[in-house]
């Protein structure tokens, strides 16, 4: 009974979630917590009340490695992403556009989460066309650099605008569409 009750409770927090689940996607996230699904409002800071990013790199879905300080004097766009996540699905192409509107002066990465083998992301990456990097983050660990920022990428998906200093300038916890992206990377730039 007990068990069952933890079972409703899981499939619940999925559905609240927003997020699908596969059973291959249910499998490989095993033992983990559920998430926060945003609202999809834009929080925004000036630039004399931006804050610093954090250092945060590692290895993309590509095999190769990619750190912020790569992209410095670039807008950055920080996507936090999983292939199980339903937004996510819904916003992957409006990322794909926003990048290729905004050209090579701006750097998109992904920030891929909770999907502990590669081969998932790396077919959402080629089903949606995703032409920028993503980090391979299966457990969090770079995305727990932002823990404690005002702007904290706190739920799947999120996206982060960071300055040509570095600072993060913007944030969206929720599903993001191409015209929001695109003004705000104009505005932190």
């Amino acid at each position: 009974m007990m068990f069952r009750q933890a079972a409703v409770v899981l499939a619940s927090a999925l559905l609240v979630a927003g997020c699908s689940s596969g059973q291959q996607a249910a499998q490989d996230r095993q033992g983990q917590t559920g998430f926060v699904s945003g609202s999809g409002r834009v929080s925004t800071f000036a630039p004399a009340e931006r804050k610093a990013a954090p250092a945060f790199g590692g290895t993309t879905l590509d095999g190769k490695q990619w750190k912020l300080a790569d992209a410095a004097g670039k807008v950055v766009v920080m996507n936090v992403w999983g292939s199980w996540c339903g937004p996510c699905r819904e916003e992957a192409p409006d990322f794909t556009a926003a990048a290729k509107e905004l050209g090579s002066g701006v750097q998109f990465i992904g920030l891929n989460t909770r999907d502990m083998q590669t081969a998932a992301p790396k077919k959402f990456v080629e089903v949606f066309g995703v032409d920028y990097p993503s980090i391979y983050d299966p457990y969090g660990k770079e995305l727990l650099k932002f823990r404690g920022q005002k702007l904290s990428p706190s739920a799947v998906p999120a996206t982060l605008v960071i300055d040509k200093q570095g600072k993060v300038a913007a944030r969206v916890l929720g599903p993001v569409n191409k015209e929001t992206l695109v003004a705000m990377v104009k505005d932190a730039g």
